[in-house]
């Protein structure tokens, strides 16, 4: 008798594919509208906080990273005789604790600029469409598919991110000193409105 209750998923997994945890904290948030930066192509960008402590999510991230290095080892090249080796590229993993010392939201953290030409999907924690626009802001905690991805352009040569998709966990204090306009009136007292 044939067992046809095991579903092996034959379908292999992308190598430069990863899926941060939960306590992922999102930054820059333009994932509505593609946004051009210094004139260039628009994107739809997000910068992911990652915290240190998520150290299952940096490895994989870290692992990622040398897939798409080995993936690409051909374009990393270009005329050149060798392949740079990986340490002298520019790699999107970057520390919070060197590059954004003054901002308290990357402190013991890494982040990840991951960007788009096309929108990302983004859906809630039970994985159905976020059409609201006011429930994505920079602050917000969440998972986001993201892939990587080597390339050689005007002489710049490195490992990019690309942005898949976005999954909304809970929310987060804003980031950016904006309040939110339900925190801004929760508190708000009506004879001070009339006094």
């Amino acid at each position: 008798m044939a067992n046809t209750t095991n579903n092996v998923n034959t379908q292999t997994q992308n190598p430069m594919k990863v899926i941060t945890g939960p306590d992922t904290r999102w930054s820059y948030a333009n994932v509505w509208e593609a946004k051009s930066i210094n004139g260039g192509t628009p994107k739809f960008s997000v910068s992911l906080i990652i915290p240190k402590s998520d150290t299952k999510t940096i490895a994989k991230i870290k692992t990622a990273i040398e897939a798409a290095y080995r993936e690409g080892e051909a374009k990393l090249k270009g005329n050149g005789k060798t392949v740079p080796p990986l340490a002298a590229l520019k790699t999107p993993l970057r520390d919070g604790d060197t590059e954004r010392p003054d901002d308290p939201a990357y402190n013991n953290a890494y982040f990840i600029n991951a960007n788009s030409a096309t929108a990302p999907g983004v859906v809630d924690a039970d994985r159905q469409e976020i059409i609201n626009r006011s429930e994505i802001y920079s602050g917000v905690y969440g998972r986001a598919s993201i892939n990587f991805y080597a390339f050689n352009s005007n002489g710049n040569k490195g490992i990019a991110c690309g942005l898949n998709n976005l999954q909304k966990i809970r929310d987060g204090e804003p980031l950016g000193g904006k309040s939110r306009a339900e925190d801004d009136f929760a508190t708000y007292d009506d004879e001070d409105f009339l006094g």
